[in-house]
C-alpha cells in the first residue's frame, strides 16, 4: 500500500511526458477557434476606394498614413468634408494633395477652420482649393486671421489665391514682424496700397523678404533710372526682385552689346521698358538682329521705343513688318509710315486699319497675315 501511494506521488510529482503535452497541445488546437490577426489599416485601397485618388497618387500618399491603425479618424474626417460641400473631386484632389488631412481633429481643427474661412466669404470649394495649396499651413492656428488680412490686402478672393498659388508658404509669414513692415517700406516708395498689391501679387516674396532686399531693390531701379514718382517704377522694382548685383549689371551690359546703346541709351531703354532686365539674351538677340539687320531701324530709335521688345517676335513684330513691307512695296501705303506705329495697335485694330482698307486691290492680305502670325511666310510676302 504505502508503495503504491509512494509511485502515484512520484508520478504526479514527475514532469508530463512530451507524448503527453504534444497530445493536449493537438487537442486543444482542434478543438479552440483558430485566432484571426488584429486588422490594420490599409491605407493604399482605403485612398484609392474611399477618396477616390487614383492607384499612382494613393501609393505616394498612403507613406504619409503608415501610422494609423484604423480608419476612424479619416473616416471622420471624410463625413465633415461632405457635410461641408466637398464634392468627390473635390475630396480626392485634396487629399492627394496634402494626405495627412485624414489625421486631423475635426473638432478641435477642422471645424473651428472652416467656421472661419466660410465667415470670411470663402465656399466649400474655395477651401478645399486652399488646403490643396497651402497643405499643412491650413491647420495653424492664426490661419483665419492671415487669410483675413490677405484678403484685405489684395482685394479680392482670386488675387488672394493667385499670390497663395505663386507660394504656398504665404500663410507662414509672421503679419507684424516681416509682411505689414515691408507693405509699410514699399509704401514709403511712392507706391500706394493698390501698387503695392499689385506688385505683390505676382511676386509674394516681397512680403517676407529681408527690408534691406527690398531698399537694395529700390536702389537698384533709381540706378537705371527709374525715379520713385515714375509711373514705370512698379514694373521696374518687379523686373529687378531677387537679382543678384552682379547678375545686373552683366544684363545690362548684354543689353548694351546687342543693342549697340551707350550707357545713356541703355538707362532711357530701360527706363521705358524694365521687363526688359526679364527676357531671355536668345529672345534679345532674335529681336536685334531682326530690327537692325532687316528692319533698319537705329540702335538710338529702338532704345527710345525699347517697348517694342516687349512684344512677341512671331505673333507680332515679324508679320506686321512683311505686311508693311508688302503695301508699300505695292504703292498701298506711304513710304514714311512708320514701323513703330503698326506695332502698338491691337491685333484687332491692326487689322481694321492696314488690312481690311485693302480687301479689293490686295484680297488675299488678311490669310497671309494669318499665315504669317502662325510663323510661316506666304510667298506673296516674299520680296526680290
Amino acid at each position: 500500500m504505502l508503495r503504491l501511494r509512494s509511485c502515484l506521488v512520484s508520478q504526479l510529482l514527475s514532469p508530463p511526458s512530451t507524448s503527453l503535452v504534444s497530445h493536449h497541445h493537438r487537442l486543444l488546437s482542434a478543438t479552440a477557434p483558430p485566432v484571426s490577426p488584429k486588422p490594420g489599416f490599409a491605407a493604399e485601397d482605403y485612398l484609392v476606394d474611399t477618396c477616390g485618388l487614383t492607384r499612382p497618387q494613393a501609393i505616394e500618399a498612403s507613406r504619409q498614413l503608415s501610422h494609423l491603425k484604423s480608419s476612424s479618424k479619416p473616416d471622420a474626417v471624410l463625413a465633415f468634408l461632405a457635410g461641408r460641400g466637398f464634392s468627390s473631386a473635390d475630396v480626392a484632389a485634396t487629399v492627394a494633395k496634402y494626405p495627412k488631412l485624414l489625421c486631423s481633429g475635426v473638432e478641435m481643427t477642422l471645424a473651428p477652420r472652416f467656421v472661419g474661412l466660410t465667415g470670411l466669404g470663402l465656399s466649400g470649394p474655395d477651401i478645399a482649393r486652399l488646403i490643396s495649396i497651402v497643405g499643412p499651413h491650413f491647420r495653424l492656428r492664426s490661419v483665419v486671421s492671415k487669410v483675413h488680412f490677405y484678403l484685405l490686402f489684395f482685394g479680392s478672393t482670386e488675387n488672394f489665391f493667385r499670390s497663395v498659388k505663386r507660394n504656398s508658404y504665404l500663410l507662414s509669414f509672421d503679419l507684424e514682424r516681416k509682411v505689414k513692415p515691408n507693405i509699410a517700406l514699399l509704401r514709403e516708395c511712392v507706391l500706394d496700397s493698390c501698387d503695392v498689391a499689385k506688385m505683390c501679387i505676382s511676386e509674394p516674396m516681397m512680403l517676407s523678404t529681408k527690408p534691406e532686399r527690398i531698399r537694395a531693390m529700390v536702389r537698384c531701379v533709381e540706378g537705371l533710372g527709374v525715379p520713385r514718382r515714375s509711373g514705370m517704377f512698379r514694373q521696374a522694382l518687379k523686373a529687378v526682385t531677387f537679382f543678384a548685383e552682379e547678375k545686373m549689371t552683366a544684363k545690362v551690359d548684354f543689353l548694351k552689346k546687342t543693342f549697340r546703346w551707350s550707357d545713356a541709351e541703355v538707362k532711357v531703354a530701360l527706363s521705358k521698358a524694365p521687363i526688359l532686365l526679364r527676357r531671355s539674351e536668345d529672345t534679345l538677340l532674335c529681336m536685334s538682329e531682326f530690327l537692325i539687320s532687316e528692319v533698319g531701324l537705329e540702335p538710338a530709335y529702338i532704345a527710345r521705343r525699347s517697348v517694342l521688345l516687349t512684344y512677341s517676335m512671331d505673333g507680332r513684330l515679324w508679320p506686321r513688318y512683311h505686311v508693311l513691307k508688302f503695301l508699300k512695296a505695292n504703292g498701298l501705303l506711304d513710304q514714311n509710315r512708320d514701323y513703330y506705329s503698326t506695332i502698338l495697335p491691337s491685333k484687332e485694330v491692326f487689322v481694321k486699319k492696314f488690312i481690311c482698307p485693302h480687301k479689293e486691290a490686295a484680297p488675299h492680305l488678311a490669310e497671309d497675315y494669318e499665315t504669317a502670325c502662325r510663323g510661316e511666310l506666304p510667298t506673296r510676302f516674299r520680296f526680290t
